[in-house]
């Protein structure tokens, strides 16, 4: 069997990259398109083997690495994003394939900002600095140590951007890296540890490793040499994370799902409140930020709903590989029966599907919006990760804040409205990582990024990042200090 598979004209090696070496595992795992379920090929199946020589190699790299000056790390960033921008058409092609998002995307807007997480956390590291500041003539100084054998795993609904939201940093910061993508989407992290070697990465600080969930997930997070782990995805997954952390005490970030609301409020723009809705099917409705609950005040319900339809309606789905496509398949046939699963229960309880609420062909699932929805109901308390919208109704703020803040998660929050006042009192009382307020999804690599309650632990971007991916340790001086010792 070849090591070697060619996808969209793309050649992608299938093995493990360890130490600045292509490795194979005696299993394999398939790798289907969602596009139309054809298998792109066998995937080395790591496990604790694999899992073991990954950390070693991290863990041997690291010293040089960390010892190794911040403009030459920044360098070395900077030519891994060259590496992206030579080759964003190969990784624009080789991502749709593999996990169903739109072509025309990876190609104009994901891609590109590939190259940026590289560039932005190069720039970051070298402004990275903290004012001296004075205790009792003693003086403070703040630096940022690299911490050692990072483990990042990382979700399938975007694999490359939210894999080097997490790569970049931590090799700005110093660190070594043993990134293990999800088994629905590994392709892109094959190619990204080509470009890294190309581009003058040292061999063994950017490792990655395939496989299955906990076969190899267990082995990496509970290994005593890791010094940080930084996962997204699902709270179950983060649970088991989280006690194999405990053993070491291996500090945690963890970005999970989120239920965010959008509340429009009757003052709002209503076109750009529907703008902002219909965007919410974006990459088939698999975006953990996605405001998934919409919130409209009572008195412009029924225009929003029939303004809404009729835009939804228009939506093209179908193949990404189309620039025409607007919607294209859910990642896998498990996902879309889950996702099947949550519509069927919540008519049979007794929501009404305005538009969808079915299968199309294949791995697509028609755009839908329920309602008649209750606030207790598993429609609304539960993540489905598909493009399944709710919609509900409020007659004030407090009713509107409530109802927004009542799930477990609390990852994003959307807010439309023409009222500036408004949009400070309710923002204030929102629990959210992030709120947007008349927009959505707008990222600034600068800004913290988590969530609350059950959608994360922890912040990242900007310095953030940094704190997170260093042991930050705190100097302090004595005056004329030097002097007491001749």
């Amino acid at each position: 069997m070849s090591d070697k598979i060619v996808v969209g004209g793309v050649s992608v090696d299938t093995r493990h990259w360890i130490g600045g070496q292509r490795v194979a595992s005696p299993d394999t795992f398939p790798d289907h398109s969602p596009i139309d379920g054809a298998v792109l090929g066998e995937i080395a199946r790591g496990g604790p083997a694999e899992a073991e020589a990954a950390v070693a190699a991290a863990k041997a790299a690291f010293p040089r690495w960390a010892a190794t000056s911040r403009a030459e790390r920044a360098r070395i960033l900077h030519a891994i994003a060259d590496g992206v921008e030579k080759r964003l058409e190969e990784l624009a092609v080789v991502e749709t394939t593999d996990n169903g998002a739109l072509l025309r995307s990876h190609r104009r807007g994901v891609m590109p900002r590939v190259a940026h997480n590289f560039r932005f956390f190069a720039d970051w590291l070298l402004q990275l600095e903290h004012e001296d500041f004075e205790t009792r003539g003693h003086t403070n100084h703040v630096s940022w140590d690299p911490a050692g054998p990072c483990v990042l795993i990382t979700p399938w609904n975007a694999p490359l951007m939210l894999a080097t939201w997490k790569v970049a940093p931590a090799l700005a910061a110093g660190d070594t890296v043993v990134l293990k993508p999800a088994e629905w989407s590994p392709l892109t992290a094959s190619l990204l540890a080509d470009i890294a070697a190309e581009e003058g990465l040292p061999a063994g600080v950017l490792n990655v490793v395939q496989g299955y969930g906990a076969e190899i997930g267990d082995a990496l997070t509970s290994h005593p040499d890791v010094r940080r782990i930084s996962f997204t995805g699902s709270v179950p997954t983060a649970r088991r994370i989280a006690a194999s952390a405990a053993a070491h005490l291996t500090p945690l970030s963890l970005e999970l799902g989120g239920k965010s609301p959008l509340l429009v409020f009757a003052d709002a723009d209503l076109d750009l409140a529907v703008d902002l809705a219909v965007e919410q099917y974006d990459n088939a409705g698999q975006v953990c930020l996605a405001a998934t609950r919409f919130l409209v005040e009572e008195s412009i319900a029924e225009e929003f709903t029939r303004r809404f339809v009729e835009k939804a309606s228009a939506l093209k789905q179908g193949d990404p590989r189309d620039e025409a496509t607007d919607i294209g398949p859910n990642i896998h046939p498990r996902q879309l029966e889950k996702i099947d699963g949550f519509v069927q229960r919540a008519i049979t309880a007794g929501a009404r599907a305005v538009i969808g609420g079915h299968r199309g062909d294949g791995q697509y699932y028609a755009p839908t919006l329920l309602t008649d929805v209750a606030q207790d109901s598993e429609i609304v308390q539960e993540e489905v990760f598909g493009p399944v919208l709710t919609l509900q109704t409020f007659t004030d703020e407090d009713e509107a804040v409530r109802l927004a803040n009542d799930t477990r998660f609390g990852l994003a929050a959307t807010l439309v409205t023409g009222d500036p006042a408004r949009a400070d009192r309710v923002t204030a009382r929102l629990v959210a990582g992030t709120v947007w307020v008349n927009c959505f999804f707008v990222r600034d690599l600068q800004a913290p990024f988590g969530g609350s309650r059950h959608s994360g632990v922890g912040r990242e971007g900007g310095t953030w990042s940094f704190d997170f991916y260093c042991d930050v340790k705190n100097t302090v001086t004595a005056p004329n200090g030097w002097n007491n010792h001749g």
